[in-house]
């Protein structure tokens, strides 16, 4: 099955929101707040809920893709 543009953008998400986290858990710096105006900012909470949903659909998409699979 070939990855269609919504489960690339997840991905990418997901790398980034990974990123992040490690950043956060080693440095205490969150890049995505930084860039954004801060973790509470309306443009940050839209990016890390980005992150999460794209993190439930590859939940749900990575088991259906090794599936399929031959």
């Amino acid at each position: 099955m070939r990855w269609g543009t919504l489960s690339w953008i997840a991905w990418v998400l997901l790398i980034v929101g990974g990123i992040n986290w490690g950043l956060i858990g080693l440095f205490g710096f969150d890049l995505v707040g930084s860039v954004f105006g801060g973790p509470a900012s309306a443009i940050s909470r839209i990016i890390f809920t980005l992150v999460g949903i794209s993190a439930v659909w590859q939940l749900f998409a990575a088991p259906a893709r090794a599936g399929q699979r031959a």
